[in-house]
């Protein structure tokens, strides 16, 4: 055993296979046996057809290919895994015994991240993996990143719920799907009774108790993974229910009604007592009738929370569509 194969090596074991690609046989089981008794995962294709079948298949975030290879050649292989869809990033090394300058330029072109000729010697080998690991971390942190700033986007910061850009993105699909299942999907808009009242007789901190009030009790009355709740306005949530008619959004609006009546907001020495309106509307979608909108079910909704408004106090109006 060499040098480069200590334990520190083996403790970092890479935890996903790495695709190598070569129609020597000879030169396969060779770097087959060397990334084994370094610790890694070896899955072996005989030229880039097969290997672009197999890469397809499974995760293979590191692949070493042969250039000249019968079918699909290495260069075609690096072109095809750069054209993947799946945002996944590969770090590809190039097996080459073409070192001239114009040859290396080639393959970085075709998208290789690296290059080794062959034989490549063990402690290089291993060296270059080292790096592979090295920028697919990078890699991994920088999308990790981009995604949790990607949600604060659609996150509102008072409350915690998704805000109304979420809600406009994400409300039509919800739609297409009712129409693909033929299913049930309803709105409940949440409206704080006299929101303005509270503040100017308690003052802005208390304007915002009583939403992250009304955002938490909401979240915690509505079934997890299935429906979700986005701040719709200054005052006004809308809580999305999947596979719900008006009559059962109906009823889980009595129960929201109760449990935000019931809420205990403490602001210094004094309790703050918030209670809200509720307008529903709902369909269940038919592929043979389909014309549904995201602006027709929130403006049907809105309507509902505007009658009951009017009628004062806390009232639950609601609407079924056809």
């Amino acid at each position: 055993m060499t040098d480069a194969m200590t334990d520190e090596t083996r403790a970092s074991r890479f935890p996903f296979p790495i695709l190598i690609v070569d129609d020597n046989r000879l030169l396969r089981t060779m770097l087959e046996t060397s990334l084994k008794s370094a610790g890694y995962d070896v899955v072996m294709a005989e030229n880039g057809k097969e290997a672009l079948e197999i890469f397809n298949k499974g995760y293979y975030p590191i692949v070493m290919t042969d250039w000249v290879m019968p079918e699909m050649d290495g260069l075609e292989l690096c072109r095809a895994i750069r054209a993947d869809c799946s945002g996944r990033y590969t770090y590809i090394i190039l097996l080459t015994s073409q070192d001239s300058k114009n040859d290396v330029i080639a393959g970085l072109e075709a998208g290789a991240d690296e290059y080794l000729v062959k034989p490549a010697h063990q402690v290089e080998l291993l060296t270059r993996l080292k790096t592979a690991k090295r920028i697919l971390d990078l890699e991994s942190s920088l999308k990790k990143s981009l995604e949790e700033i990607g949600n604060l986007s659609r996150v509102d910061t008072l409350t915690g719920v998704y805000n109304r850009r979420y809600l406009d993105e994400r409300l039509s699909p919800e739609i297409k799907r009712a129409y693909r299942y033929e299913r049930a999907l309803s709105l409940i808009l949440v409206g704080i009774n006299d929101f303005s009242g509270i503040t100017s007789a308690h003052g802005h901190y208390a304007g915002e108790l009583a939403l992250k009030g009304c955002a938490d009790v909401l979240t915690e009355s509505i079934r997890r993974d299935i429906d979700w709740l986005a701040r719709y306005d200054d005052d006004r949530f809308v809580v999305v229910l999947p596979e719900t008619d008006a009559s059962g959004a109906m009823i889980l609006a009595k129960r929201l009604r109760i449990r935000i009546a019931s809420m205990a907001l403490k602001l210094y020495d004094k309790e703050i007592k918030v209670n809200a309106a509720f307008g529903v509307a709902g369909f269940t979608a038919t592929q043979q009738k389909e014309g549904m909108t995201p602006h027709i079910l929130l403006d049907k909704a809105d309507r509902s929370l505007r009658e009951a408004q009017e009628e004062g106090g806390e009232m639950i109006k609601g609407v079924q569509l056809h």
